[in-house]
């Protein structure tokens, strides 16, 4: 990361809140199907500069063991108490801090997120630039959910398509996989396109899934189980698509064991799963050295997650596009100004304005909180 350090950065107050913001459409997975979001914000406030880290947990404890309730519980006991007032020459220094918590990364992440904002600001740089990022520009690809049946599915296809969306990744589950594979390769035949099944499929699968060979899938995403590096590496060697690992990704580590193990051929990168902005950098380092491409994953963030996503993204290895993608996607307003557009050829251009770039809509966030606590 940048050599470039601030002064100290003393914390004199820290504000928690809880908001609410309904997706403009529903969103599916083999978990469930989820029509809004509870997110946490943080935002950390170093003498006249406000860093902002948004919380990625879901509603319920199935993409993860976090939730929105575990990670208040995490912040406002363990956690915010310890910092408000203390100080930090470098967010790298937060982690290190807070190491014995175990586990409980997504509540951790947004509190170090909220630093390099700050970091960022105090330093008169974009964000993306403090992290090593490279890119001026990113491309951008679209996460479609579980349809209600195979034609609205191709429908939104064409919509994204139209908008310029350099990748297609659906959904799948047993059921509602090979078949309609198929059918979008029937209407789409050249397009980037892969599938994210989230866990929903065991080894027992293998023949159902090396069905999906025939389609020239640009990957695989979580086939199996979120803690199973060993039947992943099983699997890979009996599918000719890659293997693209997400939940099983918690840290540095897993990605290394994962590549020793050869588990997979690409990995997704979430700031919030792995702990932080430092963490993913580190992953993302490993993976450039093992030659593995990574991409940045989305989880329905609002703009403030979403801009930290952006930055991520613009770091060499980030070869194929993520699922960053235009606010209006999921919200009719977001949590920012200006909301996080895409140009009409698929592509975010990386913000020049210091720290994240974009500016929270204090006035919406405030409309929209549900609770909220301060610490000073």
């Amino acid at each position: 990361m940048g050599k470039e350090r601030s002064t100290e950065m003393k914390i004199g107050e820290i504000i928690l809140r809880e908001i609410r913001l309904s997706l403009v459409n529903f969103f599916e997975t083999s978990f469930g199907r989820t029509h809004e979001r509870r997110v946490l914000l943080v935002e950390v406030r170093c003498g006249d500069t406000a860093g902002w880290g948004e919380c990625t947990a879901g509603e319920g404890p199935f993409y993860s063991y976090e939730t929105v309730d575990t990670a208040w519980t995490i912040l406002t006991h363990f956690v915010l108490p310890r910092i408000v007032h203390g100080s930090f020459e470098s967010p790298e220094e937060f982690p290190e801090m807070f190491a014995a918590i175990r586990g409980h990364h997504m509540a951790k992440a947004c509190v170090e997120a909220a630093l390099w904002d700050v970091q960022a600001q105090e330093l008169h740089r974009p964000l993306w630039k403090l992290l090593g990022g490279t890119r001026e520009k990113i491309p951008c690809g679209v996460s479609i959910g579980i349809q209600e049946n195979p034609d609205a599915l191709l429908e939104k296809i064409e919509k994204e398509l139209e908008a310029g969306y350099h990748k297609v990744k659906i959904k799948i589950r047993p059921g509602w996989d090979v078949d309609i594979v198929r059918l979008i390769r029937e209407h789409f035949p050249e397009i980037s396109l892969m599938v994210d099944a989230n866990c929903a499929y065991s080894l027992q699968d293998a023949e159902r899934l090396k069905e999906l060979d025939s389609f020239g899938l640009l990957m695989i995403e979580q086939p199996l189980d979120y803690d199973d590096l060993f039947h992943h590496s099983k699997l890979q060697a009996q599918i000719a698509t890659p293997i693209c690992l997400d939940e099983s990704i918690r840290h540095a580590r897993d990605a290394a064991l994962a590549c020793r193990l050869k588990a997979c051929k690409i990995i997704n990168i979430k700031i919030g799963r792995v702990g932080g902005l430092s963490e993913a950098k580190r992953v993302h380092d490993l993976c450039k050295e093992q030659g593995l491409p990574v991409w940045c994953g989305g989880m329905l963030e609002s703009g403030i997650g979403r801009a930290h996503n952006i930055a991520l993204s613009t770091l060499e290895n980030f070869s194929i596009p993520g699922d960053v993608s235009a606010s209006k996607r999921y919200y009719e307003r977001d949590t920012v100004c200006p909301a996080v557009e895409v140009t009409p050829d698929g592509y975010i251009l990386a913000p020049q304005a210091p720290g994240l770039g974009y500016q929270p809509d204090r006035e919406w966030i405030d409309q929209l909180t549900v609770r909220k606590e301060t610490f000073a």
